[in-house]
Formats: structure tokens, sequence, C-alpha cells
């Protein structure tokens, strides 16, 4: 009754079956490991913004870099703006529309200094029109805002090119704007959040980072993978009960069309 499991067509299934649950099983696992970082990114990151400001040379130093686990913690530094060294970020869209980012170095003293994204303006009437930018304000400050690593291509998407006009870049990368700097700058920027004294105008500021479901939808993906394992087996199973029932069912009615003995 089940040689036809042996069938071409049938042993085609069987392969294709064992097959596919293998392949569930490792996207199920793939999802689950993507839940497990997302959701460990969204706790790190909610935990970071919470936490209370520390001053900016804790985190980084001169030269060095933003660690991963400090991304979005709350720093303080006090200093001089410097705008003559100030940048322009191209290609910034926030809340769907196109801008640049704001960015001064902050002369802390010491021979040193931290970059400040000091926010968004919105790009001018065409590409070639300047933005109209705030000036930064003038005498000592003291910054508040969330550190950042500095970016590159790899971590920010975005393709870094020449020949851009004077005073704009595309990445906010630290050491690159630093060989124009008279003084060394600290690894990474700050998202400015508050400063004090208040300045008498500013550029939008940077909104707090989406937290999002802390991959949510990861773990839901993975369990649907896992899934369609059972759905996948089960129908397997099904087709061959469904193949046993109508050859079960075609032997019964030749029995019934042979001729009874005399």
């Amino acid at each position: 009754m089940y040689r036809f499991l042996l069938t071409p067509r049938w042993m085609a299934l069987h392969v294709v079956v064992l097959l596919v649950i293998p392949a569930f099983v490792f996207l199920g696992r793939w999802q689950f490991g993507r839940y497990d970082e997302r959701s460990a990114s969204s706790h790190q990151t909610t935990a970071n913004l919470a936490a209370a400001a520390v001053p900016v040379g804790r985190l980084t130093t001169p030269g060095g870099s933003v660690r991963a686990q400090d991304k979005y913690r709350s720093v303080t530094a006090t200093g001089t703006f410097d705008p003559a060294h100030q940048l322009l970020v191209r290609r910034r869209p926030q809340d769907g529309v196109l801008g640049f980012y704001v960015l001064t170095p902050l002369n802390t003293g010491d021979g040193q200094g931290v970059l400040v994204n000091r926010g968004w303006v919105k790009a001018g009437a065409t590409a070639d029109t300047l933005p109209e930018v705030p000036a930064p304000s003038t005498g000592e400050v003291t910054v508040t805002g969330r550190i950042r690593p500095s970016e590159t291509e790899e971590s920010s998407g975005i393709q870094n090119r020449p020949g851009l006009p004077p005073g704009q870049v595309l990445l906010i990368n630290t050491e690159a704007i630093g060989r124009g700097l008279p003084y060394r700058l600290l690894g990474g920027y700050v998202e400015l959040t508050a400063q004090a004294p208040k300045a008498a105008a500013a550029p939008a500021p940077i909104p707090e980072p989406d937290v999002g479901e802390g991959g949510g939808l990861n773990l839901a993906y993975g369990v649907q993978w896992w899934l369609f394992i059972g759905i996948a087996v089960g129908g397997w199973a099904l087709l061959i009960r469904r193949e046993v029932a109508d050859l079960r069912t075609e032997e019964g009615r030749r029995k019934e069309a042979q001729p009874a003995d005399v």
C-alpha cells in the first residue's frame, strides 16, 4: 500500500520537505538571535537615555572612540564654541524635510575640543543656496547632550565623496574633521539637548532615538518560521494519508467490479 512513497514524484516531495525543515529552523533561530540583539540594544539605549549626565571626558578621549554600550549616554562639556570651524552635515532629513545638521566644535581648553551637533536646519531653496544657520553662543557655555560614535560609511550607510562645497561634509567623522583643527578632538560627538546659558537662537533640536519595540517583530517572525515547520510536516503527512485513502478506495472498487465465483 505504501510503495507509492518510493515513486519519483513522492521522492521529490520527501527531498523538498527534508530541505525546508532545516532551512526554517535556521531562519527561526536567526530571527530569535536578532530579537536578542535588538532587545539588548533597546534596553541599553533606554537605560543610557535615562542615566544622569557625566563629563564627556569620562566616556571618550582625544583621538579615541565611543564604546557601543555608551551610545546615547548623557554627557556635559564646558568651553567656547569655535564658529570659524563650523560645518554643515549634508543630507540629514528631519520630519520628512531635507536639511543639514549644524556641527560646531566646542573648544574645552587644554588643547582639546569636542564636536557638538547643535541641531537641524532646513535646506535652502536650491542645492546652491546656503541654509539660514543661527550663530553659536559667544563666551563660555556648558552643553549637555547625547554622546554618539564617530560616523563611517559602514556604520551610517552614507557614501562619502569629495568635491563638496566648502564648510560641508557628509559624515560626522571625528578623525577626518579633526585634521583641520588647531586642537585635538575627543572621539565621537555630542548631540546637543541643552545649553547653559541658553542660546538666543538655535537650530531645531534632534529628536531622541526611536527605541522601537525591541525586536518584537523578530520574535514574531521566529515563531512564524518554526510554525512553518509544523505546517510542512503536517501537510506532508496529510498528503500521504490522502494518497493511501485514494488507493484503498480504488482497490475496493476493483474488488466490487470483479465477478463473483460460480
